[in-house]
């Protein structure tokens, strides 16, 4: 057994920090094509008929067959309800937990979550499991994991969040936070410390992932288990990564007052000193004061946002180059990167476009960074009605990464913009991202 347990970090990628409205559940949930086969019209989700709600929660992930079996019922059940015969309760909850949703979507009483695939529901329902557990000391019986094993695949986890896939990360991270909560039960005392700021890791990396697949009741929860052990741990720059992820949840809730006083303290209480050179506390900073920037560019503060933007190019410019370590992601590409969506966020679509013109190499950035900057560029596209273009550039970005584009708002928002583009094109991308974009 190595030591445990070794150190870990990581912070929310500011690419993703951009909040927009999200979209009514229905056109957002039922795409155009299942729209077209079953004759579902785009009313809300409580005017369509249990059989037409299961038959959109089954999508493409379930045949009557393959559902009949999760559920341990009949296939004729499944086609009784799809036909909107009479069936009992505890059959509609065994059909319930086999689409991963809870009952209450199933009869109407709630609305299912943007464009979600049943793998989706099924990586968020196992995340809310062991985060609610392990807070409530459930299952931290379990013997403790092996130090460098876990780091391995906690280290996987966060390389699947920056590559995109929040559904496989929200599924590698769900048993390490388990198995990090056994840790802390059984670590002695002068390591307990060390193992709760591991534990506040997954707890943070859960709720970055519930928060970008619209859980925000788990994020929040996640957020704030993992304050408590970055707190308990005495580790002031796990408290400021924490703080951050607190902000990005509160951007992402559009209580953008909240998001700037956190994001400006976590900054103030890590700020490093001029001879400071440690590379991964220059990262963690800079990504707060992109934060602060991001923050003040959505309440429509353009001075604010340019001097913290000033401010996170010098410390690029401290910092040499991109760094990427342990989950923090920053230097003078990735403040470059910033300034694009900050400028979409402030109306300046021209310079928008000019920064990315001026770019370069774009290497250092992960997937994911990538994958929203060239969302940033197609949203200044459409503001500068370019319209071909814009489709172009999101076409390309959402078919080459379906499984990040469909956690995305924005895409729809300007799929929908997009009114005098290709309309065969455009139902081709709604396909991608479960959502009508000729609807309006």
């Amino acid at each position: 057994m190595s030591a445990w347990p070794p150190a870990t970090g990581g912070v929310p990628d500011p690419m993703e920090w951009t909040f927009y409205p999200p979209q009514a559940d229905a056109r957002t949930v039922a795409c155009a094509a299942n729209t077209r086969k079953w004759g579902v019209g785009m009313g809300s989700w409580d005017n369509y008929t249990t059989g037409q709600r299961v038959k959109l929660l089954r999508g493409t992930d379930f045949t009557q067959e393959s559902l009949a079996e999760a559920a341990g019922v009949s296939v004729g059940t499944i086609r009784k309800i799809e036909q909107n015969g009479t069936v009992s309760l505890p059959t509609l909850m065994r059909v319930s937990e086999a689409l991963h949703s809870d009952v209450s979507v199933l009869v109407g009483q709630q609305a299912p979550r943007r464009a979600m695939a049943a793998a989706d529901r099924a990586a968020l329902r196992q995340l809310s499991l062991v985060v609610h557990d392990t807070a409530a000391g459930i299952g931290t019986d379990a013997p403790p994991p092996d130090a460098q094993a876990h780091s391995t695949a906690l280290a996987a986890a966060w390389d699947l969040y920056q590559q995109g896939d929040y559904s496989g990360a929200a599924r590698t991270v769900a048993p390490l936070v388990g198995q990090a909560a056994a840790a802390v039960a059984a670590a002695p005392a002068d390591r307990v410390c060390a193992a709760r700021g591991v534990l506040s890791d997954c707890y943070r990396l859960a709720a970055y992932c519930a928060n970008l697949m619209g859980a925000r009741d788990l994020a929040y929860a996640a957020v704030g288990h993992a304050q408590a052990e970055a707190t308990q741990a005495s580790d002031p720059l796990r408290e400021a990564l924490v703080a951050s992820g607190r902000s990005w949840v509160y951007l992402r809730d559009a209580r953008l007052e909240q998001a700037q006083q956190v994001s400006e303290r976590a900054a103030t209480s890590i700020e490093p000193r001029y001879s400071d050179s440690d590379p991964k506390r220059l990262a963690v900073y800079g990504c707060h004061i992109v934060f602060a920037a991001v923050v003040a560019s959505r309440r429509g503060d353009a001075d604010g946002a340019g001097d913290l933007l000033s401010h996170a190019h010098a410390v690029g410019a401290r910092m040499g180059g991109d760094l990427t370590t342990n989950g923090v992601s920053f230097g003078p590409v990735y403040a470059a990167a910033q300034a694009v969506g900050i400028s979409v966020a402030l109306g300046q679509a021209g310079k928008a476009l000019t920064l990315g013109k001026s770019m370069g190499d774009r290497s250092a950035l992960q997937q994911a960074t990538q994958n929203r900057l060239a969302l940033d560029l197609a949203a200044a596209q459409c503001d500068a009605r370019m319209w071909d273009t814009a489709l172009d550039s999101l076409m390309e970005v959402c078919t080459e990464h379906p499984e990040w584009a469909r956690h995305q708002a924005l895409p729809v928002i300007i799929g929908r913009r997009i009114g005098q583009a290709n309309k065969g094109a455009l139902r081709q991308l709604g396909g991608v991202l479960g959502a009508d974009l000729l609807a309006g």
